[in-house]
């Protein structure tokens, strides 16, 4: 692996690292998300620091070259994320659209008491 990927990858985990931080410290992250780009980032050094792990792990699945293995464990890892997060988005959709129609049936039934309080009021005072 070449020395600018390995430097590249360092920058990239400290940034990662930074923004989740940043992230956390303003509760815009939930910590299990913070997690996960702790862990990428740390894992990102790791390769980065010790080139070795990554030069076995291509030749034994017959990668031509490291960084390339590189490339397709962090865009393997990333669309496994991004599934779990549109699993995650799909249910709270289905979450919202539960919570409104219930919000409307609510509505509905306060609205159809407020009238009926309003009729036996007017019943009562003829």
């Amino acid at each position: 692996m070449s020395l600018s990927l390995r430097v590249l990858c360092i920058v990239g985990a400290a940034a990662t690292f930074l923004i989740v931080t940043n992230s956390i410290r303003r509760s815009r992250m939930r910590m299990d998300d913070a997690i996960f780009w702790v862990a990428m980032s740390l894992g990102l050094v790791i390769v980065a620091v010790f080139p070795n792990i990554a030069t076995i792990l291509s030749r034994l699945l017959g990668f031509q070259a490291p960084s390339n293995f590189v490339f397709l464990a962090v865009i393997a890892i990333l669309l496994i994320k991004l599934f779990t997060l549109s699993t995650e988005v799909s249910a709270l959709k289905s979450r919202v659209n539960e919570l409104a129609q219930e919000e409307a049936l609510l509505s509905s039934d306060v609205e159809e008491l407020h009238r009926d309080d309003d009729g036996n009021r007017q019943s009562n005072h003829v």
